[in-house]
């Protein structure tokens, strides 16, 4: 019989590390075919407002990745991945008793604040595995948490179908402290002592001077964080579109698992596709698409001859396009970085969240009862981070991986 506290097998710690990615899509998007009630039952006032229900966890967990990446890198993964987990599923629970507002945001945030713990589940594969058994448990990680944002919108509406609100809260704070044990007994520590780093403010401020001075890294990590904003906008005014305008709320969660599945498809076509064409010109050709996609798309709200299938199936090409860029986007902002990759990582993943978190909420409140400033504000964003990938690259889109130019260290 093994013991307890042995190390898991390959499949049983696949499977902890895509539940541990999850709690974000799980806290997300569960949420949203309640967002109604919810902000009903809080005061939350006009329409709008209630889309802070999602912005404040988005800007919490943002934040906190930061703090868990650089404190595991001293502390080891395992103490602060119970911490996480423990504020996640208690500020979850603790959202149920939330009777007004201004509370019912601040233990968002909070829950939020443990949900940033996902972050370590990529560090626990990288101290485990490494070179292409990394890429290969880290891929299947990602194909299995991909499932969840395709189901978690029916989840949350079957719950509401036969309760109440609070108990989409119960579910998202279950699904947190049904995880703690599971750490807790059968995920021993994966950073030994001798490879832990000091706790140093200054490789802090060193990564986030790194990630400001290199053009690469600051173009793409500044791109995907207008696109993570673009998504975000679709996400948060998404569910008051099917409520209020459709007036089909019930079919919401299936339109938003068939453009979770375009983005899931598009993550597993990127490797083939990339190892054909290179990070740069499959980002750049998506980018365009992108573009493309979301200026039909505006056309079509403009018209006014927006309709659910219509919505559908052009998001889902909008994010199919949007999973062939992100991870390309994420790995070239990286490129420069290898000497600092955790702290420089999780400095990035900061700036993208809570920058995406923000400019999210901005598109949101422009909701009028049309998918006009949505579709608008995929078009923006989109512009955006053309001019920002369009500045990483001195102008020049569509470039094979050989044309970077050289460091620093090998130019001079």
């Amino acid at each position: 019989m093994r013991p307890v506290f042995a190390m898991p097998g390959a499949r049983e710690f696949i499977v902890l590390a895509a539940a541990v990615m999850s709690v974000n899509a799980v806290a997300v998007d569960t949420l949203l075919p309640a967002l109604a009630e919810v902000g009903a039952a809080v005061n939350a006032g006009e329409d709008n407002r209630r889309q802070w229900l999602i912005t404040a966890y988005l800007i919490g967990f943002g934040v906190s990745q930061l703090v868990y990446g650089t404190l595991s890198d001293h502390y080891g993964r395992k103490p602060l991945m119970l911490l996480g987990l423990s504020l996640y599923a208690a500020f979850a629970g603790l959202s149920v008793l939330a009777t007004d507002f201004g509370t019912a945001v601040a233990l968002r945030v909070l829950q939020g604040c443990g949900g940033g713990v996902s972050v370590l589940a990529l560090s626990i594969i990288r101290d485990r595995h490494s070179g292409e058994e990394m890429v290969r448990v880290m891929s299947l990680a990602f194909m299995l948490f991909l499932g969840v944002p395709i189901f978690a919108p029916s989840l949350g509406h079957a719950i509401l179908a036969v309760s109440s609100w609070q108990w989409v809260f119960a579910a998202i704070a279950l699904f947190g402290a049904a995880l703690l044990p599971w750490v807790a007994l059968r995920l021993p520590e994966t950073l030994p002592p001798e490879r832990r780093m000091p706790l140093s403010p200054r490789t802090v401020a060193r990564a986030i001077g790194c990630v400001l001075r290199q053009r690469d890294s600051l173009g793409y990590t500044l791109a995907s964080t207008a696109l993570v904003g673009a998504l975000f906008g679709i996400v948060t005014s998404g569910q008051q579109l099917f409520a209020n305008v459709f007036r089909a709320p019930e079919v919401f969660p299936m339109v938003f698992g068939t453009v979770a599945t375009c983005v899931a498809l598009a993550a597993l076509l990127n490797g083939r596709v990339v190892g054909r064409l290179g990070a740069r010109r499959t980002s750049h050709l998506a980018l365009m698409g992108y573009l493309l996609v979301a200026c039909i798309h505006g056309a079509v709200a403009w018209s006014g001859m927006e309709r659910p299938w219509i919505f559908t199936a052009l998001q889902s090409t909008l994010m199919f396009c949007f999973g062939l860029m992100l991870a390309n986007f994420g790995s070239l902002a990286m490129a420069r970085l290898a000497h600092i990759a955790g702290t420089a990582s999780a400095v990035q993943s900061l700036v993208i969240n809570v920058g995406g978190a923000l400019i999210g909420i901005f598109i949101g409140q422009r909701f009028d009862g049309t998918a006009v400033p949505m579709t608008l504000g995929s078009i923006a964003c989109g512009c955006a981070a053309l001019a920002m990938v369009l500045m990483a690259e001195r102008g020049r889109l569509f470039q094979p991986l050989a044309a970077t130019p050289l460091p620093a260290r090998a130019a001079g």
